[in-house]
């Protein structure tokens, strides 16, 4: 009786947290997103009020279209995020694969080496990538982003995946290999579907990241042509003077694809975070 009396109560305090966690992670990208359609003014005498028929205005976004190629720099991020995402995913899940199923000698250190790109930070390494980049002649090209991000996000991945493939069924895998299949179909056939949750996680952490690094296209990938949308809205800028209404649209536009990413991957990245934390 008393656990069907407070089970309602559970429901509903749960229910509370979550709205008030959803309404302070939000609040910020709600703040940018109401100034993006105001004047200057409205941005600095009512920052948290919605625009009216006084402060609405759409010069934001019309400055953002009118200088530099934002489309060419929102295209250059997708190619980078996206491709380095499946390459981190596919690596990391072959590499987890093989630590997590089979035991060789060195096993353990080779989960440790792998694990260390979490420990030190990979722009630690910058002076060096950089020669190497330009050694060999991948500067100011995309590659060159994709080739240190997939670095960066391995780790990670490694990390994450193999634990959760750790998880899985031997029966399932040797049933796999009794019907003749190859262990690749194993990894992609079986493995793969019951991991979809640790995916979508991994997925989520590695692309905030890469999206919005200002870094590494910075010193890899300065020229207009390669430049992301992170380093194109720093043209808006300046050292005296910031036109906030270009910089408050471009980071509203540059928000969209990481909330889609979110609705799209919610339900697997709640799964893939709370796995094991309840019985």
């Amino acid at each position: 009786m008393s656990k069907a009396r407070t089970s309602p109560w559970r429901s509903a305090a749960a229910h509370a947290v979550l709205i008030a966690y959803t309404a302070v992670a939000l609040f910020p990208v709600l703040v940018i997103i109401i100034n993006s359609f105001k004047t200057r003014q409205g941005i600095f005498r009512s920052p948290l009020s919605l625009p009216n028929a006084e402060t609405f205005s759409l010069i934001g976004y019309e400055t953002v279209l009118a200088q530099g190629d934002f489309f060419l720099y929102f295209q250059n991020s997708m190619i980078v995020t996206v491709v380095s995402l499946f390459c981190v995913l596919l690596f990391g899940a072959m590499a987890a694969f093989a630590l997590a199923e089979y035991r060789f000698r060195g096993n353990s250190l080779m989960g440790l080496y792998l694990a260390l790109g979490i420990m030190i930070p990979i722009r630690l390494g910058t002076v060096a990538i950089l020669q190497l980049m330009v050694a060999s002649g991948l500067v100011n090209t995309l590659t060159a982003l994709i080739l240190v991000y997939t670095a960066q996000g391995l780790p990670l991945a490694v990390f994450i995946l193999s634990e959760f493939m750790r998880q899985v069924s031997d029966d399932l895998k040797n049933a796999g290999r009794i019907d003749g299949l190859s262990e690749y179909r194993i990894f992609f056939r079986l493995v793969l579907p019951l991991v979809r949750p640790a995916m979508a996680t991994v997925a989520v952490f590695t692309m905030i990241p890469i999206w919005n690094d200002l870094w590494f296209p910075l010193i890899l990938a300065p020229a207009e042509e390669t430049k992301t949308i992170t380093l194109g809205a720093q043209v808006f800028i300046g050292q005296f003077v910031t036109n906030w209404n270009a910089v408050l649209a471009a980071l509203s536009l540059a928000i969209l694809p990481v909330l889609i990413l979110y609705l799209i991957f919610s339900r697997q990245l709640i799964r893939g975070i709370t796995a094991g934390a309840v019985k």
